[in-house]
């Protein structure tokens, strides 16, 4: 685990959030703040998030999942936060 207070989020975004850029888009952002992760599609139509870096950026990145500005139509967000546990470069999408 990281110790120098770095959180991780981890979300499962619902609604019309395939084929949309979704991903695309929340990656672009991520990296905007300075977060590292990923976005995944699953086969249930949803996508996995998972983003670590400072609480601060973290909770900026949550909210702007939950807006209009994030692409498509999100119907609800589920998420959790945790310490980082590091281990990623950058943010992908896949």
């Amino acid at each position: 685990m990281e110790s120098d207070g770095s959180v991780r989020l981890t979300a499962r975004v619902f609604g019309m959030v395939q084929g949309v850029g979704f991903r695309y888009w929340t990656a672009r952002t991520a990296e905007q703040l300075g977060l590292t992760g990923l976005a995944e599609n699953l086969d249930d139509g949803s996508v996995t998030v998972t983003a670590e870096g400072p609480e601060d950026q973290v909770q900026e990145l949550l909210a702007w999942l939950r807006s209009a500005d994030a692409p498509g139509r999100v119907e609800r967000v589920e998420e959790t936060l945790s310490s980082a546990q590091g281990g990623f470069r950058g943010f992908g999408a896949r």
